[in-house]
């Protein structure tokens, strides 16, 4: 079916008679709890569906995930919460997936020749290696992002470039693939991380399964800003729909009109509307304008930037389009929006008086 091959080394074991993908995780003090704990929770679920699979099915490799700290034992979160390693950092044998989380000590961790030397190593011998939050900078720091787009939570990512500058530093994205690199944005960011990676190794049915059972949306694409807010659709079934919605999410201000849409996915301008009804219960046109709509809100939430460049970055031709489709969609002017729920702080800089 395409899925990664995800093969154990030679005699690794398996846990509920499903083969075994090795997650390695080390931890910190002063980690981010939620950069653990989330991907943590997700490759557990994946395993324990598999293992829930028909006989030819749980072939497939689940994952069994590791904490592992410089010094075995508890070790302290940022919040105070406590997880316990139970194993030192390992200096030999094959790692599946190395996940590298974030916190505000990171960046102090990363003038640590010792563990970055680790890191460095330990790579080598990983198949996966994947950051979450702040953890781009350890990566950064061992030499992984070289030559490579990468991306971290927004409030960090000017330093990460300044910091390192022959790395591409996307500071928008909630995920970014580069070859075996994958780096996320921070906290929830790295659920949504995780779920791309079982979507990537066993296919969209059971990574929109897990995001069912922990709540959480079923679509967040690696290319749509840490402000966007997701569509409430979960991705299509078929994978050329699916990549038109992912053009969406991705590059909302892009020409997305059904004609230029249908070309970048392959098909006819008259199947990819028929397919976006019969799969997503919508119109292309209808599941853009929400995407922009949603797009627009973001900004106006966090950015002090007039609605008329909201409407430029988020794919609307002109403020008074913008305006009929916040009040179609939300029943509310933007300029209106803005002053409810705008997150900016006053005695920010003004933003002058639109008539929207």
């Amino acid at each position: 079916m395409g899925y990664l091959s995800l093969t154990p080394a030679p005699g690794t074991s398996t846990l509920g008679g499903v083969p075994v993908h090795h997650v390695v995780i080390p931890i910190f003090a002063g980690f981010q709890s939620l950069d653990v704990t989330g991907p943590y929770e997700v490759l557990s679920g994946a395993t324990t569906l598999l293992e829930g699979l028909d006989a030819d099915s749980r072939s497939r490799t689940g994952y069994g995930v590791s904490l592992v700290a410089a010094t075995p034992g508890p070790v302290m979160a940022e919040s105070g919460l406590q997880l316990v390693a139970d194993n030192g950092l390992p200096d030999a044998g094959y790692i599946g997936t190395l996940l590298v989380p974030g916190g505000p000590s990171a960046r102090t961790l990363s003038r640590d020749d010792a563990f970055v030397s680790w890191l460095r190593e330990a790579a080598t011998r990983s198949s996966r290696v994947v950051s979450v939050c702040t953890g781009a900078f350890l990566l950064a720091e061992a030499g992984l992002l070289g030559g490579l787009s990468a991306t971290t939570h927004w409030r960090y990512a000017r330093a990460l470039a300044r910091d390192y500058p022959a790395v591409d530093v996307r500071s928008d994205l909630i995920y970014l693939r580069q070859g075996r690199i994958w780096t996320s944005a921070g906290v929830t960011a790295g659920i949504d991380l995780a779920l791309a990676l079982v979507e990537a190794d066993h296919g969209v049915d059971l990574a929109q399964r897990i995001a069912r059972e922990l709540v959480v949306f079923l679509r967040r694409p690696g290319g749509q800003s840490q402000f966007a807010g997701p569509v409430w659709s979960p991705p299509a079934a078929r994978p050329s729909v699916r990549a038109a919605q992912d053009l969406i999410h991705a590059e909302p201000a892009a020409d997305l009109r059904i004609p230029s849409l249908a070309a970048r996915v392959g098909m006819s301008e008259r199947h990819l509307s028929r397919e976006f009804l019969r799969l997503l219960g919508c119109p292309p046109g209808d599941y853009v304008e929400q995407v922009r709509v949603d797009t627009a809100r973001r900004l106006l939430e966090s950015e002090p930037v007039l609605v008329t460049v909201a409407a430029a970055r988020a794919g609307f031709g002109s403020a008074e389009t913008m305006r009929r489709a916040f009040l179609r969609r939300l029943g509310v002017a933007p300029d209106h929006y803005r002053r409810r729920f705008s997150a900016v702080p006053e005695g920010f800089p003004a933003v002058p008086n639109e008539r929207t």
